[in-house]
């Protein structure tokens, strides 16, 4: 590592203000500035971004940064902005100049970090520049790393082609520049960062990332504030009016709604607001200005609570939220966590409540219509692949197999996730000449293993933070655990 440590603290009080680092931020940032690959798993609100932020402005060339949500990109970058850093971001709802003006910065190699969504750096004009032998790549960050779990198999393919970025960019440098060529000693690191990852999930990042022997910095996502409660509610009403007291308690403290579709996040605050609360629908459907307004006025604290989908929250830091309700669980424990994380970063207390159906579905078959609409929907997906399998060439390119089918990017992704194709770059496949028999039935009772966890937490009857300890992987911790304050150990 060049820099001598003493110089990187004073980069790091002098850029952030801070006066020393926070156990293990000092550790991962030695990490990156050493080129090392990492994982690593600190909860929302741990300081991840100047993790990998001070290192890239340290060094001499590009740092890119994988982010999955345009606000989350649009923060981080304002903020370093803000600070006069050379950071940029490159996204499809940015106007033609502003794009221009960008790609021109990477070509005259006048940036420290760049922020694109794999989508964006997988697209030719991107890809391209990247690929020029002049330009330095220093590292590749994945933000917010759970994304590619979440969405990599069947919502973003782009995150499973991932793994063959690195080894594509150090081909097209030719020996000789900063980067080596392929065959010899990689010269940049990839570091995934993400605040929720079981050993699973964990698991799939390392292996898709083909990150080489990753330092692995994990931290327990329990918060001792956050006081978690789930409520059985018997009727759609009911659901609604669980929701109103719980708020009414909780006059004038901020707060967030998550709910799972657009609609009702545009229902809920339409009814919210005939209430008499100053609220708005935050949902990936969007402007960019109506979400970069919605966002300002709740951390300004104008609007006391939005109603959004899991598209808010990410990388939004606002330290007195004192409440989160989930008007409907998610589908993940992961995403569970993310957004309750929201509640409390400032240490103080916070409630997180969740509402669900009565078990049967009888009464309230809202929860389970939900539950068996995406349980289907990722059931036909698994099929279409499997049919798509079967009529695929052996090799081939993804623009190509996306025009010809109808989900051909999805599929491709699923085939890679059951093993049954490999990326020899990030744009052309090569089909495995004898795939495991059964792996796709395999995939599919994984991810059926993955959403049945969720149905756990939400009906167990044991210390609700010991049961997400064990989901992530803090075994040792949650032996014995109780925190004394959730629902289930108040009920005792």
């Amino acid at each position: 590592m060049n820099q001598s440590w003493n110089h990187v603290r004073a980069a790091f009080q002098k850029i952030w203000g801070y006066e020393d680092f926070r156990p293990p931020q000092g550790e991962i940032v030695r990490t990156l500035l050493s080129q090392r690959d990492a994982l690593i798993v600190l909860p929302t609100g741990g300081g991840k971004s100047i993790c990998f932020q001070l290192p890239a402005l340290l060094q001499t060339g590009l740092t890119l940064v994988i982010s999955p949500l345009v606000a989350l990109m649009e923060n981080q970058v304002q903020e370093l902005h803000e600070r006069r850093l050379p950071a940029a971001l490159l996204h499809s709802e940015l106007p033609s100049w502003k794009r221009k003006q960008t790609l021109r910065a990477i070509e005259k190699q006048q940036l420290r970090l760049l922020y694109l969504s794999p989508e964006t750096l997988l697209s030719a004009p991107v890809w391209e520049r990247l690929c020029q032998p002049q330009i330095q790549i220093n590292g590749l960050i994945l933000d917010e790393a759970h994304c590619l779990v979440q969405w990599g198999d069947t919502f973003r393919p782009a995150y499973r082609r991932l793994g063959a970025v690195r080894p594509t960019l150090l081909h097209s440098k030719s020996t000789g520049t900063k980067i080596a060529s392929l065959g010899k000693k990689s010269s940049f690191g990839i570091a995934a960062f993400t605040a929720t990852a079981d050993p699973m999930a964990q698991q799939t990042i390392c292996k898709v990332l083909q990150l080489q022997q990753p330092e692995v910095f994990l931290i327990s996502p329990y918060r001792q504030n956050l006081h978690l409660k789930v409520q059985t509610v018997w009727t759609p009403r009911g659901r609604r009016q669980q929701m109103l007291k719980f708020i009414q308690a909780r006059a004038k403290q901020a707060g967030l709604v998550y709910v799972r579709s657009r609609r009702d996040s545009e229902d809920l605050a339409e009814w919210f607001r005939q209430l008499g609360y100053t609220t708005a629908a935050y949902h990936a459907g969007l402007s960019a200005e109506e979400r970069r307004a919605i966002e300002a006025s709740w951390l300004k604290g104008k609007t006391q609570f939005v109603v959004c989908t899991c598209a808010f929250g990410m990388g939004i830091n606002k330290p007195d939220v004192r409440w989160v309700v989930h008007f409907q669980a998610p589908q993940l424990l992961s995403e569970y966590i993310q957004e309750v994380g929201r509640g409390g970063r400032d240490g103080k207390p916070a409630d997180a409540l969740t509402l669900v159906s009565e078990p049967t579905g009888w009464l309230n078959p809202e929860d389970k219509q939900r539950r068996e609409f995406f349980e289907n929907k990722l059931r036909s997906q698994f099929q279409d692949a499997q049919r798509l399998s079967q009529k695929l060439p052996p090799q081939g390119e993804v623009t190509a197999v996306a025009k010809q089918f109808r989900d051909g990017a999805v599929a491709l992704a699923l085939l890679h996730s059951a093993g049954q194709l490999v990326w020899q770059d990030p744009f052309h496949y090569r089909k495995q000449t004898s795939p495991k028999s059964g792996s796709f039935q395999q995939l599919s009772a994984t991810q059926q293993q993955i959403q049945s966890q969720m149905t756990q937490y939400l009906t167990t009857r044991s210390c609700r933070w010991q049961f997400l300890l064990k989901a992530f992987g803090f075994t040792k911790e949650a032996a014995g655990f109780r925190c004394g304050r959730c629902d289930n150990c108040l009920r005792r």
